[in-house]
């Protein structure tokens, strides 16, 4: 008996080899790791040094789910913002009220709950400016905190929020928004080609599913990877579509087993083949001037007019100096701590010098902002040697940058520890040693 024919179709060549070929790739994703990354909160955004602002569309319409609202609302807007996975987003209810002649207030109702009288107060602190008509306007920005599912837990997740005037003819298609963007990353160590990186997934478009968009162009979510090992991230060569391949050492990989809250994926070799974005080679980190050593002599006045001659003008003292500018973020973040300080040991001899780097014909928009901001010390601009000129004295490369002087021997004690939390113990520590305690 004559066997039948086999009318299945065959398979062609091509077919087989491509198949053939898989099998490693194959194997390699079932060994490869899944990768667990820290949660941060917030702080993101300064980890990766740039963002992209969302639109969240206002206006004078009650959205439904809202059961409770503040009782004194004078003028609100309202909206709607939508974070996480994104088959299930939760809704959170926005309201920003806008009384004419007063200041603008935020409320989010960060619990989701429809009740926007129990939830935190968002941060939010006004600005002072110029228009381009010569009038003035005010820009509001901060920050809020909502409750995302994200992964197995709920996490508090902090975003950015701004407001611009909707007085300012400039800005007058932008009045029906509030802008927002995300602060929350994940970060965390991979190895790739034997060799391990530090990493950060970032969610570019703040819609709490780090998964991103299911987008063959842009997902809105980036894997960050220090492929130079310089302790940053590029944002033009170390940034990878987390739906795309990418090449790191001239291997091309992809993500596998991502989920929505970004807790856990894996890297597997590709099969595809992407070419490489090499970042640039590692800068070295600059040199401060060293403790011990002593600090550059300079001439020049400050903004009220006082001509100083430093570090002469400040013997028996001990003084900051502080390289910084208004529009600095960090510098900004710095102020409470240096303000606390400042108050808590000027009536021992502790003196802070500001040396601004706002740009230049800024002096009026510098001196409504240490107003604003109670900023009592001096300040350096563009009279006398301008502030840049020290800056470069200085070889300052980034800001804030800040040396600790002793006025009698105009030799910087200290180069370091002076931010944040540290700045306290590193001035009462020097000004012990001053006075032989």
């Amino acid at each position: 008996m004559k066997p039948k024919p086999d009318h299945r179709p065959a398979v062609p060549m091509s077919r087989l080899l491509a198949l053939l070929a898989a099998v490693p790739l194959l194997a390699v994703a079932a060994a490869a790791p899944d990768l667990q990354f820290k949660l941060l909160s917030s702080g993101g955004t300064a980890k990766v040094g740039t963002y992209l602002p969302q639109r969240l569309a206002i206006s004078a319409e009650n959205p439904e789910g809202i059961k409770k609202l503040p009782s004194d609302l004078a003028a609100p807007l309202f909206g709607t913002l939508k974070l996480g996975p994104g088959d299930a987003p939760t809704a959170f209810a926005v309201v920003l009220d806008e009384p004419e002649g007063k200041p603008s207030r935020l409320f989010v109702d960060a619990n989701a709950n429809g009740d926007l009288t129990d939830d935190p107060v968002p941060v939010w602190n006004s600005r002072n400016f110029k228009g381009s008509d010569g009038k003035d306007y005010q820009q509001f920005s901060g920050s809020t905190k909502v409750t995302v599912p994200l992964g197995k837990e709920p996490a508090t997740l902090t975003l950015r929020v701004y407001r611009f005037d909707k007085r300012d003819p400039v800005r007058a298609p932008l009045k029906g928004f509030l802008f927002y963007y995300s602060d929350w990353a994940r970060e965390g160590e991979m190895e790739l080609g034997g060799k391990t990186y530090k990493a950060l997934l970032s969610d570019r478009l703040a819609t709490g599913d780090f998964r991103g968009k299911n987008s063959t162009t842009n997902s809105g979510v980036q894997l960050f990877i220090d492929a130079n090992e310089d302790g940053k991230f590029d944002f033009r060569s170390e940034a990878f579509d987390v739906r795309q391949p990418f090449n790191i050492g001239g291997q091309t990989y992809e993500i596998a087993g991502l989920t929505a809250g970004g807790e856990s994926f894996r890297i597997q070799k590709s099969v595809k083949a992407v070419a490489e974005m090499k970042a640039p080679p590692a800068r070295p980190a600059p040199e401060l001037l060293a403790v011990g050593k002593p600090a550059h002599a300079f001439k020049t006045q400050t903004t009220a007019g006082k001509q100083l001659d430093f570090p002469a003008s400040y013997k028996g003292k001990l003084v900051l100096l502080d390289f910084w500018a208004t529009w600095c973020g960090p510098c900004v973040a710095e102020l409470p701590h240096l303000k606390a300080a400042h108050e808590k040991f000027h009536g021992q001899g502790f003196e802070v010098l500001g040396l601004s780097l706002d740009r230049p014909g800024d002096e009026k928009k510098l001196a409504s902002f240490t107003k604003e901001k109670n900023m009592p010390w001096p300040q350096v601009f563009e009279a006398g040697t301008p502030a840049r000129e020290i800056a470069k004295q200085y070889e300052v490369r980034f800001i804030p940058t800040t040396y600790l002087v002793d006025g009698d021997t105009g030799l910087v004690v200290a180069n370091s520890g002076l931010r944040g939390a540290e700045l306290e113990k590193t001035i009462e520590a020097a000004l012990a040693k001053k006075s032989g305690k």
